[in-house]
């Protein structure tokens, strides 16, 4: 049901919404926390550089998002470490989730040989940032433009994850994109950035046209704040895995209906759904259905009618290359941290040790 609402709204999103008539889905992943209890460990185990007794369980979490809708058509879970737990092994579980025709765009963590020619492979074309552990070399290659050309990356060996047969079913060499682009306004890094392409044809596909597609990416971080920040959801509640991960279902699909009445709103009044802002439409829905048991079905479509011209108006500021200290201004509650497990700190405070 998640996914139903999503599908159908990205098939029925307007031309203006997509990028080049393309569908761009994000790619990004997160981690949350849950509550300290035997079956949340076990499952989840907390992360090894967390004394034991002293920290929490994590699930990592990752998502595909509409670039045009900001709805999730794609999510998978798994435990913080371990094997084939890492986001790129969470995001081949999601690829019955891509569409021939589908452009991803993600950032460098993605940006492996056999990622890309998995998601080849399904019709999907990629758009990322050059991974750190390669280079650049633009004096070589097919050249498209200044810092701009087509150049061959060769097969590495096979990764563990890998079987033989798909190893071997992956072409020897893979044409690829490059694109560097500078960055040179203050409070903005790096000073130079790479980006890694499917998307061979310079004229369909300009340089300037990926790097305004690749500044979009940063829409991913602010979906997935609204999601843990504003939804309530970087801390989970329930006491056991399996109600954890209904507990994460539930508010996917709460943030999915959010959006589809943002939607609404943007196709009846000529807005982009981004352009809207996501915790006015979640304040107004929630305030909504606190009274909607109490009215009758005409109020109820008077008032859906009224709160969609509402939404429209809560707009999200034009803020372009914004820029923010990563610092907060309200000082934390000075309290010493945990250095023991409870029970012996609270042991400890019985028998009154560590007062002055």
């Amino acid at each position: 049901m998640v996914y139903d609402d999503a599908d159908g709204c990205e098939r029925e999103a307007p031309t203006e919404w997509l990028w080049l008539e393309r569908h761009v889905k994000l790619v990004d992943g997160a981690c949350l926390s849950m509550p300290d209890t035997p079956n949340n460990q076990a499952e989840y185990p907390q992360p090894s550089s967390q004394q034991k007794g002293l920290g929490f369980p994590f699930i990592r979490m990752v998502v595909l998002i509409s670039l045009a809708t900001a709805m999730i058509s794609g999510m998978a879970l798994g435990p913080y470490s371990g094997k084939k737990t890492g986001e790129p092994a969470l995001l081949r579980q999601l690829f019955d989730r891509l569409q021939r025709g589908d452009v991803v765009l993600a950032d460098r963590y993605f940006c492996s040989y056999f990622m890309i020619c998995l998601l080849q492979e399904l019709g999907v074309d990629v758009v990322t940032r050059l991974h750190q552990c390669r280079t650049a070399d633009f004096r070589r290659g097919q050249r498209l433009g200044p810092g701009d050309h087509v150049v061959e990356w060769r097969r590495p060996d096979r990764p563990e994850w890998m079987d033989e047969a798909t190893y071997e079913r992956m072409p020897a060499t893979l044409r690829i994109r490059e694109v560097e682009f500078k960055v040179s306004k203050k409070g903005f890094r790096p000073d130079v950035l790479v980006i890694v392409t499917t998307l061979l044809d310079a004229q369909a596909y300009t340089r300037d046209d990926l790097a305004d597609l690749y500044r979009q990416r940063w829409s991913v971080e602010l979906d997935i704040r609204a999601i843990k920040s504003n939804m309530d959801m970087d801390v989970l509640r329930c006491q056991s895995p399996e109600m954890v991960r209904k507990e994460i279902w539930v508010c996917m699909l709460a943030y999915n209906l959010v959006r589809q009445t943002m939607l609404q709103a943007a196709f009846a009044f000529g807005k982009l759904p981004r352009e809207l802002s996501f915790t006015a439409a979640m304040q107004q829905i929630a305030a909504a259905w606190g009274t909607a048991p109490l009215l009758s079905e005409a109020v109820i479509n008077t008032l859906i009618v009224i709160n969609q011209k509402h939404l429209k108006s809560q707009r999200v500021g034009d803020r372009p290359d914004r820029v923010e200290p990563r610092a907060v201004k309200r000082r934390p509650k000075m309290l010493a941290l945990m250095t023991v497990p409870r029970d012996q700190a609270r042991a400890k405070v019985l028998v009154g040790a560590g007062k002055t």
